[in-house]
C-alpha cells in the first residue's frame, strides 16, 4: 500500500487509478456531482482537495483511506 506524504503524491495515485480503470475525468466528475473542469483542477492542484472530497473520490475509484502509525525514518549509517 503506498504511503502518501504530500498532496502531489495523492494526485498521482488518484489520476493513475482513474486511468487504470479506463475512466475519463468527465465520468468521474459525473459520479461525484461536480464538473469535469473542477475535477481537472483538483487533479492538478491537489492541495485544494477537501477531506470529504478526497474520501468521495477514493470511493468512486474503489480505494479506501487508512491511517496508521508512521514508521520511524531509517537512519543511514555514517560509514
Amino acid at each position: 500500500m503506498p504511503r502518501l506524504y504530500s498532496p502531489e503524491q495523492a494526485a498521482e495515485l488518484l489520476v493513475g487509478r482513474r486511468k487504470a480503470l479506463g475512466l475519463s475525468q468527465a465520468e468521474v466528475a459525473t459520479r461525484l456531482g461536480i464538473s469535469q473542469n473542477r475535477l481537472s483542477e483538483l487533479e492538478t492542484r491537489p492541495e485544494r482537495l477537501t477531506f470529504d472530497r478526497l474520501l468521495a473520490l477514493a470511493g468512486v475509484l474503489g480505494l479506501e483511506l487508512t491511517l496508521g502509525d508512521r514508521k520511524p525514518a531509517e537512519v543511514e549509517p555514517e560509514w
